[in-house]
């Protein structure tokens, strides 16, 4: 019977590690969140703003608003969300984020476009609540596709193979710092 279990690593080296990625990805998703909160309220903002100022039609009001989202998510993304990530490519970093973010803004006005043009939900109150659940279900996307390929992480270095002097490390991997 015991054949059948799985052996797993109880250690507290092994245990330690496991709770320092999830504490690593619990600061990863707060800044994103707190990145991405502030670029709601950008787009809530200008989407309000470009319907109330313009005669502009619900959804190319909303494409405008989240194109300023996604400018303002960049910087608040590189330089304080992914600040520890890969900056060599910044051209590819670029060209993905833009790429994955006009999926995003697709997902995001797909949701509004259906409400509006689809079920004829055109209210102010309805497109505000359609246009924030288009960015809900887009933020899903673009974390996983941002983290994935946009902000890359650094590759963790491993020790030199071989003997050496023993340094008090326990044969554990250096980490990764991240802020």
């Amino acid at each position: 019977m015991a054949a059948l279990t799985q052996p797993t690593d109880r250690s507290p080296q092994a245990m330690e590690r496991g709770s320092s990625r999830l504490r690593r990805l619990c600061r990863e998703l707060a800044k994103f969140g707190a990145v991405g909160g502030a670029g709601v309220l950008v787009n809530l903002g200008v989407f309000n703003l470009v319907r109330q100022t313009t005669d502009l039609q619900v959804v190319r009001a909303s494409v405008i608003a989240t194109v300023v989202a996604i400018i303002f998510n960049y910087v608040g993304f590189r330089y304080f969300t992914y600040r520890d990530r890969d900056k060599s490519r910044r051209t590819r970093e670029m060209s993905l984020f833009l790429l994955f973010s006009a999926i995003g803004l697709v997902i995001e006005n797909g949701v509004l476009y259906t409400a509006t043009y689809g079920f004829g939900w055109d209210s102010p109150l309805q497109s505000n609540v359609f246009k924030f659940l288009g960015i809900g279900v887009a933020t899903l996307f673009r974390f996983w596709s941002y983290r994935s390929w946009v902000f890359r992480a650094l590759p963790v270095r491993e020790p030199a193979a071989g003997p050496g002097p023993v340094t008090g490390g326990g044969g554990r991997r250096p980490r990764q710092r991240v802020p």
